[in-house]
C-alpha cells in the first residue's frame, strides 16, 4: 500500500466528516494504492454507524477508547500499512490531487521525513477584525495560509515545521515516533483530549523526523480546506488555545533540551510586565501565553 489516510475523530460534526470523506473520495491517487483508517476516539456515538466507508476497497473502522489525539494517533500507526502515512483531522478537506502530489514528493524529496502544505480557512462565522491576526495558530501555513515559496529544513523548531492538519510522514518516522509515545507518558498526554487544548504531539513527530536525520517542509501544492466552526473564532477560544500551545511548546522542547522552560524569576517579572504594558486583546494574548509557560514549567519542576 502506498499511502494510509489516518483520520482521527472524537464526536465530531457529521456535515464536516460527511464533506471531509467525500473529498477523499474525489481524490485522483487510484483508491487501489491507498487504505482509509478512520479512528473512532471513544464517540459517544459510534461512528460506524454513521459512516459509511464502503465506497472505498480499503477502509476501515478502528475503535480507540482511551481518549486524546495521541493514542488515536498511536492506533492509527500501529494498523496501517502504507509506505507513507498522512493524517487528516475531522475538518480537513483536501484538494483532490491531494495524495498523488503527496506520493510524487516522497519520490522527489526523500530527505525529508515530515511535511504538509497550506491550509486555508473556511469560517462558518467570519471572525471579527480585531481577531484576524490571531486566527492562524489554527491554520498549518506560515503567514495565514498564504505563501508563495517552499520551506523546508533539518532543523527541529523552523519555519519549515508542519502542524497535523494533513501532514504527511514515512513510515520510519511514524514507527520510531509509536516507540518513543508508548514508552513516555508525558507524550501520550500531548494533543487534545476531550476539551483540552493541550497541542504539540504533530511537532513531536515532526522533530523526530529531524532526530533521524532528515528534515521537514512546507509545500505550496499542497492544499486543503480547514473548516472551522463558530466558537472557534471567539476570544474565550482562542486564548485557550493560545495557552495550550504555549504549554505544549516547552514540553515539547523538554524531551531534547533538559533546560527548556528555564528562566529566572526576575525575567518572569519582565515579562508579565511587559504584557500588562501592551493594549486590549493583544494583552490578553500575551498573558495566556505567559499563563501557559507558567504551567508547563510547574509541570517540569515536579517531574525532575
Amino acid at each position: 500500500m502506498t499511502i494510509s489516510v489516518i483520520i482521527c475523530t472524537h464526536n465530531p460534526r457529521e456535515d464536516y466528516v460527511r464533506r471531509v470523506l467525500q473529498a477523499l473520495n474525489a481524490q485522483t491517487l487510484p483508491k487501489e494504492e491507498w487504505e482509509l483508517l478512520l479512528i473512532d476516539n471513544a464517540s459517544k456515538q459510534p461512528l460506524a454507524q454513521n459512516c459509511d466507508l464502503s465506497w472505498h476497497p480499503h477502509a476501515r473502522h478502528l475503535r480507540e477508547e482511551e481518549l486524546g489525539l495521541t493514542p488515536a494517533r498511536l492506533c492509527g500507526i500501529k494498523e496501517s500499512k502504507g509506505a507513507l502515512l498522512v493524517f487528516v483531522d475531522d475538518d480537513n478537506v483536501l484538494a483532490a490531487d491531494y495524495l498523488s502530489i503527496a506520493v510524487t514528493m516522497a519520490e522527489e524529496w526523500p530527505m525529508l521525513g515530515a511535511w504538509a502544505g497550506e491550509a486555508i480557512p473556511e469560517f462558518e462565522t467570519e471572525p471579527v477584525e480585531a481577531l484576524r491576526p490571531y486566527i492562524n495558530m489554527m491554520a498549518s501555513s506560515p503567514g495565514d495560509g498564504k505563501f508563495g515559496m517552499d520551506l523546508w529544513s533539518n532543523i527541529r523548531g523552523s519555519a519549515a515545521t508542519p502542524s497535523g492538519s494533513g501532514m504527511c510522514i514515512r513510515r520510519q518516522v511514524a514507527e520510531a515516533y509509536f516507540k518513543l509515545a508508548t514508552t513516555d507518558e508525558r507524550r501520550r498526554s500531548l494533543d487534545r483530549r476531550g476539551q483540552s487544548l493541550i497541542s504539540g504531539g504533530d511537532t513531536d513527530m515532526a522533530f523526530t523526523a529531524c532526530d533521524l536525520g532528515l528534515g521537514t517542509g512546507f509545500f505550496h501544492k499542497l492544499k486543503l480546506t480547514h473548516l472551522i466552526p463558530s466558537r472557534r473564532v471567539e476570544l474565550r477560544y482562542l486564548l485557550s488555545l493560545r495557552e495550550g500551545m504555549s504549554f505544549s511548546e516547552i514540553i515539547v522542547d523538554s524531551f531534547r533540551n533538559p533546560d527548556a522552560g528555564t528562566v529566572s524569576r526576575g525575567r518572569c517579572l519582565i515579562n508579565y510586565l511587559r504584557a500588562w504594558t501592551r493594549r486590549g486583546i493583544q494583552r490578553h494574548f500575551m498573558l495566556a501565553s505567559l499563563r501557559g509557560q507558567a504551567a508547563a514549567r510547574r509541570v517540569l519542576k515536579r517531574k525532575s
